[in-house]
């Protein structure tokens, strides 16, 4: 009976991931699920297949993610830009040692200005494609975008902007940054809270 569940909740889920409408089967291994097709697996692979991917960029190519607020990448690391400080770019490596790209990880920068949080890190060292960035706020849930160099370099950059509550300093405002692959596991996570 056990089973059985195991079986349905993975049909249901798959279902939910793929978009497709709410029917799922129950069928223990080795036995034929009446009603089903080529239809439904054609569908759970098209899903997949339609994840967002990271935006590829050029090295040194900048990304405008909000006015003052531009990144770009390089081999060593990640190059960002702030409006609470448009003359300074930052940076953050990949190359120094302090991350261990063959082990799943997300860092965070974080900058406020005038009411808004400026949000960006790397990803790195998950299994599959990434597809997706969440950020968990105290006030709910907020999407980002992701980008990496062309070729296969094991890592890549997410940014998202938020707006902060009034009177809310950004202390407790984050709570976790969480990385999907294209099968909606997850790739990476950061948990702050």
């Amino acid at each position: 009976m056990a089973r059985m569940h195991k079986y349905v909740a993975v049909a249901a889920l798959t279902t939910l991931l793929a978009g497709a409408p709410t029917m799922s089967y129950a069928v223990s291994q080795g036995e034929a699920a009446h009603g089903t097709d080529d239809r439904t697996v054609a569908a759970a692979s098209e899903a997949a297949r339609k994840a967002p991917t990271p935006r590829i960029v050029q090295p040194g190519e900048h990304v405008v993610a909000a006015p003052g607020f531009e990144l770009w990448m390089t081999a060593e690391g990640k190059h960002w830009l702030e409006p609470s400080l448009p003359d300074y770019p930052q940076f953050r490596s990949v190359v120094d040692g302090n991350i261990d790209l063959t082990q799943p990880g997300v860092s965070i920068q974080a900058g406020g200005h005038e009411g808004r949080y400026y949000l960006s890190g790397l990803y790195y060292g998950g299994k599959g494609t990434a597809s997706r960035v969440v950020v968990d706020t105290s006030t709910g849930k907020v999407h980002g975008k992701l980008i990496e160099l062309p070729g296969k370099p094991g890592w890549g950059v997410w940014y998202a902007i938020a707006d902060l509550p009034a009177g809310d300093t950004g202390e407790d405002f984050l709570r976790s940054v969480t990385v999907y692959d294209t099968k909606g596991c997850v790739y990476s996570e950061l948990r702050l809270i």
